[in-house]
């Protein structure tokens, strides 16, 4: 029988070689940091990159050292045996998708259409990890961030204590299911459901029971969530809810969802105030150390510029 691993390792091996006679220049090697070599395609696509990312032109030498600082960043991680896999990098590629609400493979069509290729941005998000996880390891004890840290930091900013005080919620996700195509007659008809069943929601017991009881609606197990854990507008809705009643209904795949509000407690463990002091001190703390690190990794980085344009 054929070979067909090998087959396919000399196909692709063609199609490269294939690729570097076409693209000489694109193949060209402009700097070798520890080894690892940087392309003029490489610094191409990191430009792309970057001006689509912050909508500014950075300069070729910026991104030159950027490219350099993500050699040394990996190269670095290897020392300690540290590696990144490939699910790993896959997985926050898949976030990034999922947070501007697309498909990885449309996400992947919109950064060819800018003429990035995927595997520019996964580059980049391997020495992010990478250099996460390294700066995390060795660094660890010296960047937590203490409860006397957090007292400080609201001192400083002359916050009081009733500032730093959260609550943490019991939600009960009630939601009047719509199915999908629903023409607008039977939309509206669901919103009145809605509408009506948050009027004569006043207490928890009875107004579970009742939602229960509708046939369109469907009541979910409760949920637990801290004042410190939800967005800037959520914290405002459920702040202006009393308990035992009911949000507004919002849109959302499974129909109109509401929350029930059946316990709100306070809690000065972690309020949103204090979430935000504490990373922002975490931040201060990681970017200290992770600048002083690669400085130091700079320092004794084997550098070598080919044919700098």
């Amino acid at each position: 029988m054929p070979n067909v691993s090998m087959k396919r390792y000399q196909w692709f091996a063609g199609a490269m070689i294939a690729i570097v006679l076409a693209c000489p220049a694109a193949a060209q090697v402009v700097v070798i940091a520890n080894g690892s070599p940087i392309t003029e395609y490489d610094i191409q696509q990191r430009m792309k990159l970057e001006g689509s990312a912050t909508h500014k032109t950075a300069t070729r030498q910026q991104v030159i050292d950027d490219l350099i600082d993500d050699r040394l960043k990996i190269s670095k991680a290897k020392v300690y045996g540290l590696e990144v896999t490939d699910a790993e990098v896959n997985g926050a590629f898949e976030g990034m998708a999922t947070r501007q609400h697309v498909t990885i493979q449309q996400f992947s069509q919109v950064l060819e259409r800018a003429g990035i290729s995927p595997n520019t941005v996964k580059a980049r998000i391997r020495a992010e990890l990478t250099w996460q996880q390294l700066v995390r390891g060795k660094f660890g004890s010296s960047l937590q961030v203490g409860e006397s840290d957090i007292a400080n930091a609201l001192k400083d900013r002359n916050e009081n204590e009733a500032s730093a005080v959260g609550y943490v919620y019991t939600l009960y996700p009630v939601t009047v299911v719509v199915p999908r195509g629903s023409s607008e007659a039977t939309i509206s008809a669901k919103r009145s459901i809605a509408d009506n069943l948050r009027l004569r929601f006043v207490s928890c017991n009875e107004g579970l029971a009742m939602a229960r009881a509708l046939r369109d609606v469907a009541v979910r197990e409760p949920i637990t969530r801290s004042s410190a854990d939800l967005t800037a507008q959520l914290r405002e809705i459920l702040g202006n809810i009393e308990v035992g009643h009911l949000t507004a209904p919002e849109v959302t795949a499974q129909g109109l969802q509401m929350f029930a509000v059946c316990n709100k407690k306070e809690t000065t463990a972690e309020s949103p105030l204090r979430r935000e002091v504490r990373e922002q001190l975490y931040t201060k703390r990681y970017e200290s150390e992770s600048k002083k690190f690669l400085e130091e990794i700079r320092k004794s980085a084997m550098i070598e510029y080919k044919n700098q344009k």
